[in-house]
């Protein structure tokens, strides 16, 4: 990976953003993106170059951008949140909108870079001046990853640094970072998108790719992505790799990313509403013997358990569901909550998602399925 000039340094030595990076993030150069981003993986490629182009933050775009457009700079932020959400992407746009050039930005991964040495090194570097730029800007990821130690050393920088230089952390785990840090930062944070956000990015991205997806397909990789941006285009990109025409089905998207048949989640729904618990366990042991994901699964059958209670008790969101899953699936639950079945209920809800929260720590992956299948039908 090609590192930003040193300047004689420990951090500038360590840095990690590469040239393709600066181009297309950085310097926003339109053309040299057409000419470069054909091996570029897809989250790479369309990453958000500028405020305009975030999606799912509105709440963090509008306080940075005001407070920028303002003249209200801060010496230090704290971006926090789940993985894939933007952190790393809005830390290079404030960089990026204060004018810094590729010379003055500095990242480090705290993941792989934790110790005091580390913290050390850009402690000392931070009293140089900037190449070219008003500011000079630290992007340090990942920052619950620090040693204590390290923490120690970089407190005092983080609360006073000088003038001409900013601190943009960022981590997934807020609990981690030490409250004498939190304190002296301004802090944002992040929100997963909606599956409709994530649904609509894929079908976007699919398009300027040159591929359409069955509808439901991009609902079904969103499903998957589990809020994440950069797993959604993760999926797709795995999806477009295999496909051998630009029409992608989702079977294509069942098969490459081993996710379970929507009729295996019907016929889950079925027992229920038909109070046969046989059928429910000889369902699950499908998808048992077809090795795949019970969390993917159980995660699907909420979904659509959730569309059909929507549809029950709030029939005038009716429009809303149609647009966010496929013609299969609203044909299907519509006729299940036609017949009014008892335990198509927010009870079952609730006993799906305490299954669900249960699957990580279960010695056997069906059993939370199982019994919350017999809970749901009263079986004794």
């Amino acid at each position: 990976m090609n590192p930003v000039r040193s300047r004689g340094h420990g951090i500038e030595n360590k840095i990690i953003i590469n040239y393709a990076d600066r181009d297309l993030l950085l310097n926003g150069m339109k053309e040299n993106k057409k000419e470069t981003h054909g091996n570029i993986a897809l989250y790479r490629k369309y990453r958000p170059e500028n405020w305009g182009e975030v999606i799912g933050q509105d709440h963090i775009v509008k306080a940075i951008d005001g407070a920028l457009k303002a003249g209200k700079v801060s010496h230090a932020y704290l971006l926090c949140g789940p993985r894939g959400t933007g952190k790393t992407t809005i830390a290079r746009i404030i960089a990026n909108e204060l004018g810094s050039s590729v010379n003055d930005i500095y990242e480090l991964d705290a993941a792989s870079n934790r110790g005091i040495d580390d913290v050390r090194s850009i402690r000392d570097s931070v009293h140089t001046m900037p190449f070219d730029s008003k500011y000079k800007i630290y992007i340090l990821d990942e920052v619950h990853m620090f040693t204590k130690d390290a923490w120690n050393a970089l407190l005092k920088t983080i609360e006073e640094p000088p003038s001409h230089v900013i601190f943009i952390l960022a981590t997934t785990e807020l609990e981690k970072v030490p409250e004498t840090i939190v304190s002296r930062c301004q802090s944002f944070i992040f929100k997963k998108p909606t599956d409709a956000i994530l649904a609509s990015v894929v079908t976007n991205v699919a398009k300027k790719e040159g591929y359409t997806l069955e509808e439901g397909g991009a609902a079904l990789i969103a499903l998957l992505a589990d809020g994440a941006f950069r797993d959604a285009l993760g999926t797709l990109q795995k999806v477009i790799s295999f496909s051998v025409d630009k029409k992608i089905s989702l079977k294509d998207i069942e098969e490459v990313t081993g996710s379970p048949n929507a009729l295996l989640v019907d016929e889950f729904l079925n027992a229920i509403a038909h109070k046969d618990i046989e059928r429910g366990f000889i369902t699950i042991k499908r998808v048992v013997e077809e090795n795949l994901e019970m969390g993917v699964y159980l995660k699907m059958i909420l979904s659509k358990l959730r569309y059909a209670l929507i549809l029950r008790y709030a029939p005038k969101m009716k429009s809303e569901v149609e647009s966010s899953i496929s013609e299969h699936d609203m044909e299907y639950i519509t006729k299940l909550v036609s017949l009014k079945p008892e335990h198509i209920s927010s009870s079952t809800l609730s006993l799906l998602l305490s299954a669900y929260q249960s699957l990580r720590n279960s010695p056997i992956s069906e059993l939370p399925l199982e019994m919350a299948l017999v809970e749901i039908l009263n079986e004794k």
